[in-house]
């Protein structure tokens, strides 16, 4: 990597998550690095922001930053053409804003956006939990989900705690064994990660759901799907309360 592609590392954004002492600032270069190794040479637009995505999923990328088209194009390896065409597609995915003269920024979302993703959410998660016979891969994931919660929140790492918690519902979803499904899912975490950025506190946000995470999993290892669809249904009610309440206090 040349000397402008190594400061294109240094600096993929600006705005809110850029500044000194930021944790998801000082992330971003090195995952920025790990999806360059992932991508090949020529890789399409749909893998770049697959690449993205995953940032936005785990916490990396967050609400407002700036993504600077030369930095990240540069960081990833990718023609800014590429870099181009998976703006648009996470734009469509209601990820990203263009503003003109600006650039392209990781969006917001308002309190409309987040009780549509929970009523997505429902739909998704509700059918997954409602599959006649899952597999044993499939459900050794929500296990393992599970555990990478607990191991986190040991760490007193919560954002961690949170991005278990984003792999325990993608889980949940896979047991109805549908691909197409869990792209939907995917999708919709993505979106659901920038809601919980409003949360001031993560702790005692995330905290709860780890033991509701590992009751949820022992009724479907148990066979109890009804069990299992019940405490769903209040967890993402109370989630869904929790988010929306948030998100009108944070309202100028």
């Amino acid at each position: 990597m040349g000397p402008q592609g190594a400061a294109a590392a240094r600096e993929p954004l600006d705005g809110p998550g850029a500044g000194p002492g930021s944790d998801p600032d000082a992330a971003l270069p090195a995952r920025l690095v790990a999806a360059r190794d992932g991508l090949l040479r020529g890789s399409t637009a749909d893998r770049v922001a697959d690449a993205l995505r995953e940032m936005v999923v785990d916490g990396v990328l967050v609400p407002g930053a700036r993504l600077r088209e030369d930095a990240v194009s540069g960081s990833l390896g990718v023609s800014r053409n590429t870099l181009r065409e998976a703006f648009r597609l996470l734009g469509r995915e209601r990820l990203v804003r263009h503003e003109l003269h600006r650039g392209v920024f990781v969006r917001s979302l308002e309190r409309e956006d987040v009780a549509d993703v929970y009523r997505v959410r429902r739909l998704l998660e509700q059918a997954g939990v409602a599959a006649a016979d899952p597999s044993p891969a499939a459900l050794a994931r929500v296990r393992a989900a599970v555990d990478e919660g607990w191991a986190a929140s040991r760490r007193d790492d919560w954002s961690g705690v949170g991005t278990a918690n984003m792999h325990f519902h993608q889980a949940l979803v896979a047991l109805a064994g549908s691909p197409r499904m869990d792209e939907s899912m995917r999708h919709l975490l993505a979106e659901l990660r920038l809601a919980f950025s409003v949360m001031a506190d993560l702790r005692p946000f995330h905290e709860p759901y780890l033991e509701d995470n590992a009751r949820l999993a022992g009724l479907l290892e148990a066979g109890d799907r009804a069990g299992a669809a019940a405490r769903l249904a209040d967890y993402l009610d109370r989630a869904e309360r929790q988010l929306l309440d948030a998100h009108g206090q944070a309202a100028p």
